[in-house]
């Protein structure tokens, strides 16, 4: 019996680990004037996550340009960006990939990671973590 009961509390702690993970729709929060700024929808591709912008909450710029951008990304419509490319799984952890702001077209090195089910952690960085930027985006259900 013992080891039934075991084997059922693994199962479901596994279940509730699998639901709390960095996939999904999140909100940004502009570090400035506070407002919620956008919709990213971050998804598994190849074994790597990607984000990509999915909407623009002030209509004012919901048809902007990636103008500042760089590459292929140049003049291309903010909506659709991908804006988080290639991390990978390191523990509790997303790192060693790149994130655009699209407001100056920029890479920085990026690392994301749950801080609850509900908030991720992100950072963006040159050269090591230390010299960056971390923002807090919240989970859209």
């Amino acid at each position: 019996m013992k080891q039934f009961i075991a084997i059922v509390a693994i199962v479901l702690l596994s279940f509730t680990a699998t639901a709390q993970d960095v996939f999904g729709k999140w909100k940004t929060i502009d570090d400035v004037s506070g407002e919620a700024k956008s919709i990213i929808e971050i998804y598994e591709r190849d074994g790597k996550v990607f984000g990509k912008i999915v909407k623009i909450l002030n209509e004012a710029h919901k048809d902007d340009l990636c103008t500042e951008c760089t590459g292929k990304d140049k003049d291309k419509p903010i909506v659709g960006l991908e804006l988080l490319r290639g991390l990978e799984k390191d523990g509790d952890t997303y790192e060693d990939g790149k994130i655009i702001d699209p407001e100056n077209g920029k890479d920085y090195k990026c690392y994301i990671e749950l801080e609850d089910k509900n908030k991720l952690k992100v950072r963006g960085y040159i050269g090591f973590s230390l010299l960056g930027r971390t923002q807090y985006w919240h989970r859209v259900e």
